[in-house]
């Protein structure tokens, strides 16, 4: 089983319709899209999936607000995992496979300035994540925690002093928590960016944590590049994609959603 990580970056309609293209075409089973509104371009490809069979995950934000959507080819269930603040930002779906269901907690925290405001608010959030993600039992819980984190691993080259001890400590409970850095894990001494200022200055802010029993599976975790550096420029962020070694229970049965908006074009 696989899953992506992707930064949609709350996409107009016309890039929605590009991205619903490079979507549809990825070999993962599981789409974690970050960065959504309740936009025209975010209710399209929630509509073109949910019309090509897909399940789909996607708390509308309120107003000026930015969240998660999950796009599924496996049937969701929802576990018991509770966001109390910003819940659109902390979306939590079940997926059966072979070795019982893993768990896909999708993240889209805040970001922030120097602003009191948007900092307490980032703070708040990641605290109330804290109480909202289950702690991993070692060879038991199955869980994958993914998405755009907004944060850096404590050592992150280069070190950018604009961060706070409570940013990095978010990270670091993770780890207490029984969850592992997957691309850490497969690339102990690896420099990878998700998201590059103007400056040139990069930054590994989309991530994947693996509990202690898909950690012994994981085959796979790497940053896809393409849709920040190509020509298409679909996003600003690099997607991230996780291979597991276990197959799905089931499959949904869906069609092209991209085929499908070309021959409602027709129309």
């Amino acid at each position: 089983m696989d899953v992506l990580t992707f930064n949609l970056n709350n996409p107009s309609r016309e890039r929605a319709e590009r991205q619903l293209s490079y979507l549809a075409s990825r070999p993962e089973q599981v789409l974690v899209l970050t960065e959504t509104a309740a936009s025209a371009g975010c209710e399209f490809l929630a509509q073109r999936f949910t019309a090509a069979g897909y399940d789909v995950e996607f708390p509308r934000p309120e107003r000026g607000e930015r969240g998660v959507m999950i796009v599924s080819r496996l049937p969701l269930s929802r576990p018991d995992v509770v966001f109390d603040y910003l819940p659109h930002r902390g979306v939590a779906v079940s997926v059966e496979t072979d070795s019982g269901p893993i768990d896909v907690i999708g993240l889209y925290v805040p970001s922030r300035d120097a602003t009191a405001k948007k900092t307490d608010r980032k703070r708040k959030f990641l605290e109330g994540a804290r109480l909202a993600i289950p702690q991993a039992r070692p060879g038991i819980d199955q869980r994958l925690v993914i998405g755009d984190f907004n944060i850096l691993e404590p050592d992150h080259t280069p070190a950018y002093r604009f961060f706070q001890s409570f940013e990095y400590g978010f990270y670091q409970w993770l780890g207490e928590a029984g969850y592992r850095d997957a691309f850490r894990q497969l690339h102990p001494e690896a420099s990878e960016y998700s998201w590059v200022g103007r400056t040139g200055d990069g930054y590994r802010y989309d991530h994947a944590h693996v509990s202690d029993s898909l950690g012994r599976v994981l085959r796979g975790c790497s940053y896809v590049h393409e849709p920040r550096t190509g020509p298409d420029r679909l996003t600003d962020h690099s997607a991230l994609a996780v291979q597991l070694d276990v197959s799905p229970a089931a499959l949904l049965t869906v069609t092209d959603p991209a085929e499908s908006t070309a021959a409602g074009a027709l129309f």
